[in-house]
């Protein structure tokens, strides 16, 4: 048998207006939403963008929207891939690729290829131009003075793919570059063989350095000798010798002078 609850109309109001306002109470919680700092906020509305963006900070929203959240900060992508170089070598290659969201095209990116564009666009973008650009130099190259070339290449070459799509590259870093064992060993003794002939040079050209200047003294010495020969005779000498007897016979201690023989005349002094 049915059992009948009847309920009076007063009952039935105050039912009602509670109705109400837990109604009221869950749209008005709806209505708010708080984008979190390095974030903007792409609106849809039953599926279909909006065309506007939140930044961060706490915004009053139409509950029958959805808003979807999209970071703008910088972010790091590491990459470790098998590339080839311009002998056909293949050379182990480890990269970090720092980019960002462009803020203004976040819509566009959301609605064009979604939030996972980093995996869609991105990822196999940079694994591209990593195998185009080392397969352009060769392994010595990327293993010693081309490496800061490598990565400025590849650096320019993802800037103008990919902030076509709305992602602005940052930088390129290469992190490690590991080449196969034998020819590694055979870079490093060719490295050492050329610093250790880079100091021979230097060694040798200090040497003739040196011999050219032991080579001007010897001369500077030769052409002395040379003039002061030259410039000595037996005028010069007699003379010499005259002034040199003067001064011993004016000098007023005892002594005794011997008049050389007559060849030259030179004083010799025989006791004082």
């Amino acid at each position: 048998m049915a059992t009948t609850i009847e309920v009076s109309p007063r009952a039935g109001r105050r039912l009602g207006v509670v109705f109400l306002l837990a109604v009221i109470a869950a749209t008005a919680s709806c209505g708010f939403r708080t984008i979190d700092t390095g974030h903007v906020g792409v609106t849809t509305l039953f599926g279909k963008l909006t065309g506007e963006q939140l930044p961060e900070g706490l915004h009053v929203v139409n509950p029958l929207k959805r808003v979807a959240e999209m970071s703008i900060r910088t972010q790091e992508i590491k990459e470790h891939a098998d590339v080839p170089s311009s002998e056909g070598l293949i050379i182990g290659l480890e990269t970090s690729l720092l980019y960002r969201l462009e803020p203004d095209r976040a819509a566009e990116v959301f609605q064009k290829i979604g939030p996972r564009y980093a995996e869609i666009v991105v990822i196999p973008n940079l694994r591209s131009v990593m195998r185009a650009v080392t397969a352009a130099h060769t392994a010595n190259a990327l293993y010693s003075e081309g490496r800061e070339q490598v990565a400025q290449q590849m650096l320019a070459q993802l800037k103008k793919i990919l902030e076509t799509r709305g992602v602005t590259v940052e930088n390129v870093l290469l992190r490690d570059i590991k080449l196969p064992d034998t020819l590694r060993t055979a870079i490093e003794a060719k490295q050492q063989a050329d610093q250790q002939s880079q100091q021979m040079q230097f060694v040798l050209q200090r040497e003739r350095q040196e011999a050219d200047r032991k080579r001007i003294e010897a001369q500077g010495v030769a052409d002395f000798q040379r003039i002061v020969s030259t410039g000595i005779s037996d005028q010069l000498l007699q003379w010499k010798g005259i002034e040199a007897t003067e001064k011993l016979v004016n000098s007023p201690n005892s002594k005794v002078v011997v008049i050389g023989n007559p060849k030259n005349g030179l004083p010799l002094i025989l006791g004082q």
